[in-house]
């Protein structure tokens, strides 16, 4: 296998733009807006010539707490859980006791409603027809009664 030669001088060609249109007027530039020029020589000799770039600015970096927020508020929520808890248990307590309040409240009434009830039915009538007949003592001899 047989290589080329090696070309001896290496031509560059520049293009060259085609204008269609007439060029824009150049406005002033301010001069703090230009970048400055620098040049580099390289170890082998060469200059290389360009605009300076600034380093990217990174952002400054923000304090980072040592817990994570999430966990404060999954803490702090626990808390609350537990504080609320106690008083979800303090509060069936108190439905408890005051259901047993008015069941005994209910019962009372029903057991004086009922009282009352078996006094009128049972009672002694002031006014009535018929022979009221108190008994302390019966004696009963030779089938006469002697009260």
């Amino acid at each position: 296998m047989t290589y080329p030669e090696r070309p001896t001088a290496v031509e560059v060609h520049h293009p060259q733009p085609i204008n269609t249109h007439p060029p824009t007027p150049l406005l002033p530039i301010q001069p703090g807006t230009v970048p400055a020029v620098a040049s580099v020589v390289l170890p082998d000799g060469r200059i290389v010539t360009g605009y300076a770039i600034e380093p990217a600015k990174s952002e400054p970096v923000t304090h980072k707490h040592a817990v994570s927020r999430t966990a404060v508020n999954v803490a702090l929520g626990g808390i609350g859980f537990a504080a609320v808890c106690g008083g979800l248990l303090m509060l069936t307590t108190f439905i408890t006791a005051l259901t047993a309040f008015v069941t005994q409240l209910i019962t009372l009434a029903a057991v004086i409603f009922g009282g009352w009830i078996a006094v009128q039915v049972f009672g002694h009538r002031p006014t009535g027809s018929g022979t009221t007949v108190n008994i302390r003592k019966a004696v009963i001899k030779r089938n006469k009664f002697y009260g």
